[in-house]
């Protein structure tokens, strides 16, 4: 039973749980401080915060590409790890937040699996929703951390509104979707 007391829909659960992840993301894209964007990450120098925060969109874009452009999934353009501005990126991120998305659907409306696709290698990673749906929800995870992480590393702490707003799912599942 969903928090209404109704049966929860899986279709809704897996697609609005992407949303919220996704805009949590888009949240900290929206929150880093210019003079961190371009910030060395200690211990790899020759990568900056800008530059994990495009890897964000540039994985998605990847996964999209492979487990859904041969099954009709529109892949969104890959944006420049080096020179992309916020703004561009958080257009992007929309974009491929849709894409990730539609790979979702893709599998629901597979019977809970996303097809299997020639692009799809790897083979690692199985492809019924759930999993699929924790494995990108995981990763940018990872790299929200890291930002989080690295900001208090290099003494630019993000301030408690940012970290805490972090966890703010409620909130952020209520938005409108964009």
């Amino acid at each position: 039973m969903g928090e209404s007391g109704h049966a929860l829909d899986l279709r809704d659960a897996i697609l609005g749980a992407w949303r919220t992840s996704s805009r949590v993301t888009s949240f900290l894209v929206e929150q880093v401080p210019a003079p961190l964007w371009d910030a060395a990450i200690p211990g790899a120098p020759q990568r900056t915060v800008r530059m994990v925060l495009a890897h964000l969109h540039n994985s998605r874009r990847a996964w999209i590409r492979t487990l859904g452009s041969e099954h009709g999934v529109a892949v969104p353009a890959a944006v420049d790890r080096r020179s992309v501005t916020r703004r561009a990126l958080l257009a992007a991120l929309q974009r491929s937040a849709t894409g990730i998305e539609s790979v979702l659907t893709l599998g629901l409306d597979s019977g809970g699996t996303v097809p299997p696709s020639k692009a799809y290698v790897w083979r690692n990673l199985p492809l019924d929703v759930a999993h699929v749906l924790a494995y990108f929800a995981a990763h940018e995870a990872h790299h929200r951390g890291q930002i989080v992480l690295v900001a208090r590393q290099l003494g630019k702490r993000l301030p408690a509104s940012v970290t805490a707003g972090l966890w703010q799912f409620r909130t952020f599942a209520r938005e409108p979707v964009r």
